[in-house]
């Protein structure tokens, strides 16, 4: 049994099963903490039996205008709890909130280019190439920024795929 809740300050302590994977990125405790404070309706954890952490998803909403969209910083789930639909169910969840609650245009999220099986599943959830970003890892791996439109974008403008790569500092700033 799977049990989806927010994901809280004492879970960091919980989570270390997750995060071993090498395409699982691990941030510094202050920025989860700031993810938790400021957007607790996009960060959730899924728990098995005896409490067991077998995923979470962190994310933000952010932008202006019709580029006002949710954004996917962290989605993962620990290797022993693949393949049964814990990712599909947390970016369900976050896509909920981003059209319910925030009334976002979009969803957006960064993969690794070389992360092919990543790049197959959100495909497979929809989301579609927006445009590449090169040396967004470290400034060593190129990323997409895959999109998802969501109801209130009805022509789907925001997921018209850009025609030339961009670079880190080019992305819109908050």
């Amino acid at each position: 049994m799977t049990t989806f809740r927010r994901f809280t300050c004492d879970d960091l302590f919980h989570y270390n099963n997750v995060n071993l994977d090498f395409f699982t990125e691990t941030f510094d405790l202050p920025f989860y903490l700031e993810y938790l404070a400021k957007w607790p309706e996009y960060c959730l954890l899924a728990e098995g039996p005896g409490q067991q952490v077998m995923g979470y998803i962190l994310g933000k909403v952010e932008g202006q205008g019709e580029n006002w969209h949710g954004h996917v910083t962290a989605v993962t789930v620990a290797p022993d709890f693949r393949r049964q639909g814990l990712a599909r169910k947390f970016m369900d969840l976050l896509e909920e909130v981003t059209e319910k609650v925030h009334d976002g245009y979009f969803v957006d999220l960064f993969v690794r280019v070389s992360n092919a099986s990543a790049i197959a599943m959100y495909k497979k959830f929809g989301y579609t190439v927006y445009r590449r970003v090169l040396g967004y890892y470290s400034g060593e791996e190129d990323a997409f920024d895959m999109r998802k439109a969501m109801p209130r974008d009805v022509h789907k403008r925001s997921v018209i795929p850009m025609k030339r790569p961009v670079k880190p500092e080019e992305l819109e700033c908050d």
